[in-house]
């Protein structure tokens, strides 16, 4: 093993490539990747809760990454993550920012500011509106750009293979910064 850790955006780039063609659309987009990625994996390694929030059509994905993130076939510690749905059913008719304030305070109340959004989906939903107005949140976010957000397309094609890469790429990022084989905050 390197006794230094490795640069996280080169790491990204050498990760891409070694998964050849299939992950040749993310070598174009690898500096927004890498500059919201390691924000995200800091927050994870300071020991921040992970509350994750998808429109409903990537309500799958949701449920997929609570089910692997924490699999009893890792070798990592797990890692503390919630759905917004498992917290507060009712999410869906949060609307405008009286009601976004009594759920951040219940988060604030709940995990003592040591959280951060993780949102995946249109930009437009009212879902990312909660997300929104968290600084630190971390974006996948359709058709808008937005900051510390990585961008996607809805209309593509191949928008659902995308995202299951994406994953992969972020559970393999969050291997190396938590096993210190790369820095994140580089």
């Amino acid at each position: 093993m390197n006794s230094t850790p490795s640069d996280f955006a080169q790491w990204s780039l050498d990760t891409i490539r070694e998964e050849g063609a299939c992950l040749s659309w993310l070598e174009e987009n690898r500096f927004d990747w890498t500059t919201t990625t390691s924000l995200a994996l800091e927050q994870i390694i300071a020991g921040k809760t992970i509350i994750l929030i998808t429109d409903e059509k990537r309500k799958w994905l949701e449920s997929y990454i609570l089910t692997e993130i924490n699999s009893k076939n890792l070798e990592r510690p797990l890692l503390p993550i919630v759905s917004m749905y498992g917290l507060y059913k009712h999410y869906n008719y949060v609307n405008g920012g009286d009601m976004i304030d009594v759920l951040e305070d219940m988060m604030s109340l709940s995990y003592k500011n040591d959280y951060f959004f993780w949102y995946i989906g249109s930009g437009d939903d009212k879902r990312a509106d909660i997300a929104k107005r968290k600084e630190t949140s971390y974006f996948w976010i359709f058709d808008e750009d937005h900051s510390n957000a990585f961008n996607l397309k809805s209309y593509d094609k191949i928008l659902d293979i995308k995202l299951l890469q994406l994953y992969n790429l972020f559970d393999a990022s969050l291997n190396a910064a938590m096993f210190g084989e790369v820095d994140v905050s580089s």
